[in-house]
């Protein structure tokens, strides 16, 4: 619920915000231009008193001296009849320039305050700043729900870049932006009198001197006063005996006698209009430019929000797929609901759906938030496909189910079936489907097959539950997703490493260029994706439109695209790529592997492989700036023919990046396999594991399984095991 309103507040909101936004960002420079045009004061203990004389003696027809907040002094004159404005130097009394009120300015502060319409501007103003509030609160919430907790609240994000810019600027200015929400909505409240108002100008005294002609540096009332407290000083009319210097300070306002110099009445400020004056030095860093420029960059970020956040409104409503045609809720024998977020889950629905009605059943397909019981009177079994949002909650797509199932008096006739999707990296993986089953089960709602998960979209995840939920219905199933195909890019070779020729194992270490992606795509997730060691490149070989999978050997950072290729008989794509001469391009694109790369702390890293399984263990040396302890176990057959990074290795020592590396050579006298140095090294490895060092394996999978035993076997006195590692996350595997 609260997703969906800041997403339509936001919408809806958006001309408005952006138009106070732009305005603000604009006048919150105001304050610090002024301070830096603004005369130095070099006496610190200048009183009103003495400033006051300095001007009049070169302005006598002196009526009104200002002071702003910004420091900047104006003398306001009339010589004749003509009317004067200047700047002045305190130091001199003199003026340096003549004052003039920019319209730009006036125009900007009119549309800010009140959109150039008047009262009835300022009450759409305050609906516009309302919203920002109200998105800035709502937007901190999701924002914690996304990362997966307020501990998690400035994690690193991931995903298209406009999701990425939406989260990381929205955190980091929230802040901002509520106290400029708040600050405005209190101003408009105080100028339509909402709030109490109190009396700031004192009663005008019953008796005065009527004596004329004091210097204003002889009066005591003014030299108490410090400049540095000053606002403003009005001088009383010419050849007027009645009239008294008005003076006005920030504690308060003041009459003084214009032959005495005393101070006749005085009004101190009571705490509203201190309150209020606080809150408008707080909005428009008036009296503290460096917060104006502060909040001026906070403000900022409401326009790229509001484009990013447009950017994914449009990206997810074209993300869900046109499902196939169904049947009404009431005639349907199967009926499936859908908890997507992004809208990537309603692909999977549509799969199901096609495959359902080739084997005779009638579907009916809709979001999980239009769950009624009631309506599925033909429905012999009720399938879920529900993804979970950030720390467990409910996707878009299924806001309210859980209240209707648990308003249910009876559970539906109807079988369950829910299958979960999520990222086995967030601690609260398929949390929101889990809660769907257990409150199920406190309904005593049958299940059709015990709840599944698919994760990170995985269509194999997703085939495998198909082959379980059609033996329960009686026939095959056969689920075969094919996910979107990401965006793809040409990919130029800039350079090539060849190794195993005079073995025929021909296999070569290609570079590829980075390539250049727009901005705009980037924002739309369209764009190339930024990408580390052990991620995967997707390349699609000539003839054929299933993508072959590489690890990749370096990260964006690295400037370059590099895996490690060996050539398979009767491979099609290893033979294309082992063919690209360079200058050559290939078509390809990035797919995230989050789950095998090292963990973001100090602990050590063992990297385990054998053959082409050295890229991303390299990419990990490479990338490893900060020096944390890595230890490389290396399997080839003979260090002349397939030492793929051989020449690297000896700097990456020398730099700290690797700590031992380990050559296992099975092609020579020695003869070792990689898991024979573990044995080897065994208490030095059960000693690092014990402190903490997580092990990532990459190569083929008998190497792989050879591994996991080799390691079973050096852990098994110490009380540890490698099935115990992969549940903490401390042990990944990349095969193949």
């Amino acid at each position: 619920m609260l997703r969906s309103l800041h997403k339509y507040a936001g919408l809806f909101a958006t001309v408005l915000v952006l138009v106070l936004a732009i305005s603000g960002v604009t006048l919150s420079v105001i304050p610090a231009w002024n301070k830096l045009q603004a005369p130095a004061m070099t006496e610190s203990s200048l009183s009103v008193a003495d400033l006051a004389a300095r001007v009049s003696t070169n302005y006598p027809g002196v009526e009104q001296i200002k002071r702003a907040p910004s420091g900047r002094i104006t003398a306001y004159y009339f010589e004749g009849d003509i009317a004067g404005a200047v700047v002045v130097d305190p130091a001199t009394g003199k003026g340096v320039a003549d004052y003039d009120t920019s319209p730009v300015v006036q125009w900007l502060t009119s549309l800010h305050r009140s959109l150039l319409l008047g009262d009835g501007g300022r009450l759409t103003a305050a609906t516009g700043a309302l919203a920002m509030l109200f998105l800035s609160i709502s937007g901190l919430f999701l924002v914690a729900r996304r990362m997966g907790g307020w501990r998690q609240f400035f994690a690193r994000t991931r995903g298209p870049l406009a999701g990425r810019l939406h989260v990381e600027i929205g955190r980091f200015t929230a802040a901002g932006l509520i106290m400029a929400s708040v600050t405005s909505l209190y101003m408009v409240a105080n100028t339509f009198e909402v709030l109490p108002q109190e009396n700031t100008t004192p009663d005008f005294p019953a008796q005065v001197s009527g004596e004329m002609g004091l210097n204003p540096a002889d009066m005591p009332a003014l030299a108490a006063i410090p400049v540095s407290q000053m606002r403003d000083l009005t001088f009383p009319y010419a050849d007027d005996p009645t009239d008294v210097y008005t003076i006005s300070t920030d504690s308060g306002e003041g009459y003084v006698d214009q032959g005495t110099g005393v101070l006749l009445a005085w009004q101190s400020l009571g705490p509203w209009q201190q309150v209020f004056e606080f809150i408008y030095m707080l909005h428009t860093g008036q009296g503290a430019w460096w917060l104006g420029l502060i909040m001026g960059l906070m403000v900022l970020g409401v326009p790229v929000m509001a484009t990013t956040g447009v950017i994914m409104w449009w990206a997810a409503r074209r993300a869900r797929p046109k499902m196939p045609k169904g049947v009404a809720a009431k005639q349907a024998d199967t009926v499936i609901l859908v908890g997507s977020e992004g809208g990537s889950t309603w692909g999977f629905a549509a799969t199901l759906q096609d495959a359902l009605m080739a084997q005779g059943h009638s579907i009916h397909a809709a979001p999980m938030s239009r769950f009624d019981p009631e309506k599925y009177t033909s429905a012999k079994q009720i399938i879920l496909l529900a993804a979970t949002y950030g720390d467990g909650a409910a996707p878009s797509s299924a806001k309210g189910f859980m209240d209707k199932l648990i308003a249910l008096k009876t559970a539906p006739a109807a079988k369950l079936a829910v299958l979960g999707f999520g990222d086995r990296q967030f601690p609260a993986y398929c949390a929101f489907a889990q809660q769907v089953v257990e409150q199920a089960e406190e309904k005593g709602w049958d299940q059709l097959i015990p709840m599944d998960t698919v994760d990170q979209q995985s269509p194999q995840d997703f085939a495998r539950w198909g082959m379980a939920l059609g033996q329960v219905l009686g026939h095959e199933l056969e689920l075969v997703h094919e996910p979107a195909q990401p965006k793809t890019r040409q990919l130029t070779l800039i350079s090539r490493r060849e190794y195993g020729q005079e073995v025929q194992a021909p296999t070569a270490i290609l570079r590829f260029a980075l390539p250049r992606t727009s901005l705009l795509d980037r924002l739309r997730g369209r764009g190339w994706k930024r990408f580390e060691a052990g991620d995967l490149l997707g390349i699609l070989p000539q003839g054929s439109d299933i993508a072959r999978l590489y690890s990749l050997a370096s990260g964006t950072r690295d400037g370059f695209v590099e895996i490690c290729v060996k050539k398979h008989a009767h491979g099609l794509c290893s033979g294309q790529l082992l063919d690209l001469q360079v200058g050559d391009s290939i078509t390809a694109f990035i797919r995230p592997n989050p789950d095998f790369r090292p963990a973001r702390n100090k602990k050590p890293v063992i990297l385990i492989g054998a053959g082409t399984g050295i890229g991303p263990l390299a990419g990990f040396a490479r990338a490893n700036t900060r020096q944390r302890p890595m230890h490389l176990y290396f399997g080839i057959r003979h260090q002349e023919s397939d030492l793929f990074y051989g020449e690297e290795m000896p700097a990456w020592q020398d730099g700290g990046h690797l700590e031992t590396v380990n050559i296992a050579a099975s092609r020579t006298e020695q003869r070792a396999y990689v898991q024979d140095i573990l044995r080897r090294d065994a208490a030095k490895i059960a000693a690092l594991i014990e402190d903490g060092a997580q092990v990532l394996v990459c190569g083929g999978r008998e190497m792989a399984a050879g591994v996991t035993q080799a390691l079973h076997d050096v852990l098994a006195p110490h009380g540890l095991c490698p099935i115990e590692l992969k549940a903490q996350g401390r042990y990944a595997e990349d095969v193949y």
